[in-house]
């Protein structure tokens, strides 16, 4: 389980024209939201969940997408590097990325969870598919040095790979009472529609571009 009461992962880029924005051949653009309980909608209705009011928001901008919720609850970034390729169907054309909550929660190494994430991106660069990397803060408990070396993994890789980077998914939402469920760590359907509200402008950006 994903968790911690202080916690994890733009710029407001307007539509150049109303119409609405698809894939090359008309059909909607392939996204799968990748991640853990955050991504998954813990405790949520599959409506309230990230990708699907992700989806709902950016159809309301005029955006033809379809995104696919790919979150398992408790997933590390070596669960998802070992489930990337089956998890990613063939066809999809952009990846939100969240993983690594859960090993800052256990304390592991943030070299190997900086390993990980390495290796899922170069993965999805060499299948052609276009990332936009959520990033993580290591909980306050682990101390000052631990999150150092931690948050310092995804601003790095981000620049690395050159993919879109949303520095803190839970951005407005962590230690906000009225915004999580009463175990104090994950959004409630409030706290999931704010969280769309700050990755809505990163992700049209990025569909815009491409």
């Amino acid at each position: 389980m994903v968790a911690s009461l202080v916690f994890f992962s733009l710029i407001l880029v307007p539509m150049a024209e109303s119409q609405t924005r698809a894939g090359a051949d008309g059909k909607p653009i392939r996204i799968v939201g990748f991640g853990d309980s955050l991504m998954a909608g813990y405790q949520l209705p599959p409506e309230d969940a990230f990708p699907a009011r992700l989806e709902q928001a950016l159809k309301k901008a005029g955006y033809n997408v379809a995104i696919e919720n790919a979150g398992v609850s408790g997933d590390t970034t070596a669960a998802g590097l070992a489930r990337l390729d089956w998890s990613i169907p063939d066809g999809t054309e952009l990846v939100i990325l969240e993983l690594g909550a859960n090993d800052a929660l256990r304390g592991i190494s943030p070299d190997i969870a900086e390993q990980n994430l390495d290796a899922m991106l170069a993965r999805l660069k060499a299948r052609g598919i276009t990332v936009v990397l959520a990033g993580m803060l290591a909980p306050p408990n682990m101390g000052k040095a631990y999150a150092a070396r931690f948050d310092a993994i995804y601003p790095r890789l981000a620049e690395k790979y050159g993919v879109a980077f949303y520095p803190f998914f839970l951005d407005g939402v962590a230690a906000q009472k009225t915004l999580l469920l009463d175990d104090g760590m994950h959004p409630n359907a409030e706290g999931v529609a704010r969280m769309v509200e700050g990755f809505l402008p990163v992700l049209e950006k990025v569909l815009q571009q491409n």
